[in-house]
């Protein structure tokens, strides 16, 4: 990024890269200014390189966003991407096809050498009106591509400069060159306090491995009754859940076998025998008394009795 000289800087820059490199084809001298082509064509050989569009850069207006906060400091310089248009002119002696000679050798050179080196914009940036140019600074870096026109587009262009005959010509776009503002941002304020926390997997609010089962669902499974005939999922089977809501469906239980009494039913017989004998246990065994001998008067007696029925 640089500041609102760059624009000038670059067409300074780029008129030195053509000037250094028109050898050896060229063996005259030649000037190159940067100026717009002249009403009257010039005597000498001659190239001009003039700006005559500068447009904002359609890929890069979107990405400023916003520089100030809410309290409206300053966070950062805002930046106008833009693209810089010149168009290449070329005079010359015509029978000796100087102009032809001259565009062929700008066309090789910036074909050659499409980015703009960092050692001219810093020689440009020696010229006394344009001291305090900050472009050699910038990281981002002037490409030069050619522009294709057609011939209503060209008329259009040289019909923009009045009263000035045409001449051979080429166009090129110079992008991307940013210019900031000259406020300074306000700097961030420093980390006064830092908080770090280890927490173990499985404790409340640490985070859950990937793939397991989180420890609420495990808690809520061990404390869940197992139906008989179902089958205990495992706590971190990733099915568990969908497997303990088949067993607590009604299509999901057992049915109890034919003959077979209800669960509800065989725990209550079994605890009222387990109480009968319990109860049994606990009472007393009472003694059976012995028989008393018969005397020879009661079976008499008896023999009589038995006589009388007989």
């Amino acid at each position: 990024m640089s500041n609102g000289l760059a624009l000038a800087t670059v067409t300074q820059a780029l008129a030195l890269l053509i000037e250094s490199n028109l050898g050896p084809e060229m063996d005259i001298a030649v000037k190159v200014e940067t100026r717009k082509p002249p009403a009257e064509p010039p005597a000498e050989p001659t190239i001009n390189v003039f700006l005559y569009q500068v447009a904002p850069n359609a890929s890069m207006r979107h990405t400023d966003l916003p520089t100030r906060a809410s309290d409206g400091k300053l966070l950062k310089r805002p930046a106008a991407p833009l693209d810089l248009h010149y168009l290449i002119s070329a005079y010359g002696e015509e029978a000796e096809l100087v102009g032809q000679r001259l565009i062929g050798c700008v066309i090789r050179t910036l074909h050659e050498i499409p980015v703009l080196p960092q050692e001219l914009i810093e020689l440009a940036a020696e010229r006394p009106y344009l001291a305090g140019s900050d472009l050699a600074a910038s990281a981002q870096r002037v490409r030069f591509t050619p522009t294709v026109m057609d011939i209503d587009e060209t008329s259009k262009l040289w019909g923009m400069l009045h009263q000035t005959p045409y001449t051979l010509s080429v166009a090129y776009q110079a992008s991307l060159v940013l210019i900031e503002g000259r406020e300074k941002p306000v700097p961030a304020k420093p980390v006064e306090e830092r908080t770090v926390r280890v927490l173990p997997f499985g404790a409340p609010g640490a985070p859950v491995p990937p793939g397991s089962t989180p420890p609420v669902e495990e808690a809520a499974a061990a404390h869940e009754p197992v139906e008989d005939g179902a089958e205990a999922a495992a706590p971190d089977a990733p099915d568990a859940p969908k497997k303990r809501a088949a067993s607590q469906s009604p299509a999901g239980k057992s049915a109890p076998s034919k003959g077979a009494a209800p669960r509800s039913s065989q725990s209550r017989a079994g605890t009222s025998k387990a109480a009968a004998s319990r109860s049994t246990a606990s009472r007393p065994t009472a003694k059976r008394a012995a028989p008393a001998p018969r005397t020879e008067k009661d079976s008499g007696a008896g023999a009589n009795a038995d006589s009388k029925e007989s």
